[in-house]
């Protein structure tokens, strides 16, 4: 793995920051941010995604809220 730093929170302060890499051996993007709470679990389940995929988050996954002041610092493709 070879990761590169991308950005952090722009209103962070010295710990627990959201943070971007991304793996430049893959193209990944690795994000550390807020995990996200029962009431969005909650959400995710309702809205799905397609039409007969599972709305659990499978053992290995995590689902994850990104502040909306760091949109603008994710890379473009």
């Amino acid at each position: 793995m070879s990761f590169t730093f991308l950005a952090i929170d722009p209103d962070t302060g010295n710990t627990g920051s959201p943070t971007l890499w991304i793996d430049e051996q893959t193209g990944d993007l690795i994000i550390q941010a807020y995990r996200a709470d029962g009431a969005t679990l909650d959400e995710c389940r309702r809205v799905g995604s397609v039409a007969g995929h599972s709305v659990d988050v499978p053992e290995g996954e995590t689902i994850v809220r990104l502040p909306a002041r760091m949109i603008p610092l994710l890379p473009r493709s």
